[in-house]
């Protein structure tokens, strides 16, 4: 499973910027797109696992979900896919391949207390 590596790295990078900055870590926001290929829960308890015995254990990971949003060559608009298993248009049901969101696993917060 690796999304115990994934979450080993998110709380040494959390950690890091911890000692840094001369805070705790009460959360640490994460968006992770639906092409990411990394499953929430198996993250969710990844992450609890991964903080044991460290200074961020009893920090929650939020996890905010990031749909897939291609751009439609025929309609030439930002669309939102229904399913992943299919990349077309849900308008006009044109293929399309160009991602535009939807693969991210990023950091992008930390709730700190001092």
């Amino acid at each position: 499973m690796h999304e115990l590596s994934i979450a080993m790295g998110i709380v040494e990078a959390a950690m890091d910027e911890a000692r840094q900055r001369n805070v705790q870590v009460s959360a640490v926001h994460l968006r992770l797109g639906a092409l990411s290929g990394v499953v929430k829960d198996a993250l969710l308890f990844s992450y609890e696992v991964a903080c044991q015995d460290t200074p961020l254990e009893g920090s929650r990971l939020l996890i905010e979900e990031v749909p897939v949003m291609v751009f439609c060559p025929r309609c030439k608009e930002k669309r939102v896919l229904q399913s992943v298993q299919s990349f077309t248009c849900p308008e006009c049901a044109s293929p399309t391949r160009e991602v535009l969101q939807g693969k991210e696993l990023e950091v992008f917060a930390l709730e700190v207390e001092e």
